[in-house]
């Protein structure tokens, strides 16, 4: 099944890039990808330093705020 996805300039051009010859995008994409092993969010629990946790809580927050559902939809 094939599917349309919007890539900026910028990322189609990396792509671009670092394709092969008898490559495919989806090709370079899996290749990318591929040696990305899914990992638990619990792995991550408890791993924040700094005291900056509010200040980053309040950026996450408003940029929440500031996405429209078009651009959820995109991600």
């Amino acid at each position: 099944m094939t599917k349309v996805i919007s890539l900026s300039d910028e990322a189609y051009k990396a792509l671009k890039r670092i394709k092969g010859k008898d490559e495919s995008f989806s090709d370079v994409i899996l290749r990318l990808i591929g040696s990305i092993e899914p990992r638990p969010l619990s792995e991550f629990a408890g791993r924040w330093v700094g005291d900056d946790i509010d200040t980053i809580f309040n950026i996450v927050s408003r940029e929440r705020e500031d996405t429209t559902s078009r651009e959820a939809e995109m991600c």
